[in-house]
């Protein structure tokens, strides 16, 4: 297989007349290795996107491209808890039925705020040593509404890999959404599991480097990100966003399962307040 989870965005082969994408299996995603990131990196740092570097959700915000600016009740209805990806695939189709273009989601995604200090702690890791910091987005969104927003702001390079939802536009200018993998985990919507993703790429960079890293960093907002940052040790940090699900799950693990949840945790409110943390941690 040429391209894996490492690649960033693994696109199952979509048989004719099949509506359903193909998932790739864990088996599949693993198969191959990532290129080459050096061996030398001190810390790993996980981030997501929606509301934790963007201020918004940027599946909600692309219904700004839409005429009129929101969706039909008949397609809004179709939405069932844990197929929101499924459900995204359809939005897409009627962005596209409506005459919306690339141009037009573009122009939205360009225009998503970056959250309160997020740029200040981009050029924070930018300006680091190269042997410090191994960068790492994982998000429920997708490839093209990430892409079009750190192309934008020139943060692209920063990133060593991006973890989410493939999606491209067809040759009749659709935007064609796919899911990223299938999991087992109770917990998170039927498309993506970020636990399964960090774990994973974790265990091969380990083995590739021969070491594991000193510190392991997550820095996220919603109850999907409570999932990969239970997997983190007591050495690491999670960075959940004050007061949003990750914050309140992570609250409410200590309180009721003491020592379930082991990593360090620091909430924020501006990112400049990780920037603070990243600053004391990187010089121990």
């Amino acid at each position: 297989m040429g391209d894996s989870i490492f690649n960033c965005c693994y696109v199952p082969p979509h048989p004719p007349g099949e509506e359903e994408p193909q998932r790739p299996r864990r088996s599949e995603i693993m198969a191959s290795h990532p290129a080459h990131i050096s061996p030398d990196k001190r810390f790993l740092i996980f981030f997501d996107f929606d509301e934790t570097i963007v201020d918004e959700t940027s599946d909600d915000m692309v219904v700004q491209a839409v005429p009129g600016q929101h969706l039909p009740g008949w397609l809004t209805d179709t939405y069932q808890p844990g197929r929101y990806n499924e459900y995204m695939q359809r939005v897409l189709a009627y962005l596209a039925e409506q005459g919306v273009t690339e141009s037009d989601i573009r122009s939205v995604m360009e225009k998503i705020p970056a959250t309160p200090g997020m740029l200040t702690l981009f050029q924070f890791l930018r300006n680091r040593p190269a042997k410090d910091f191994e960068v790492i987005l994982v998000s429920d969104a997708n490839t093209y509404f990430i892409e079009c927003w750190l192309r934008r702001v020139g943060a692209r390079q920063l990133f060593h890999r991006i973890f989410s939802n493939p999606a491209t536009f067809n040759k009749d200018g659709r935007l064609v959404l796919r899911p990223f993998h299938s999991h087992d985990c109770p917990r998170c919507p039927d498309n993506m599991c970020k636990q399964v993703i960090v774990k994973d790429y974790v265990a091969r960079r380990t083995q590739e480097r021969g070491r594991p890293y000193q510190r392991i960093f997550y820095v996220g907002d919603g109850a999907n990100d409570f999932c990969p940052a239970l997997s983190l040790g007591p050495r690491d940090v999670a960075f959940p966003r004050r007061d949003f699900p990750m914050h309140r799950l992570i609250t409410e693990t200590h309180e009721a399962q003491p020592g379930e949840f082991k990593a360090v945790t620091v909430p924020w409110v501006s990112a400049e307040d990780v920037v603070q943390r990243l600053r004391k941690l990187v010089a121990d």
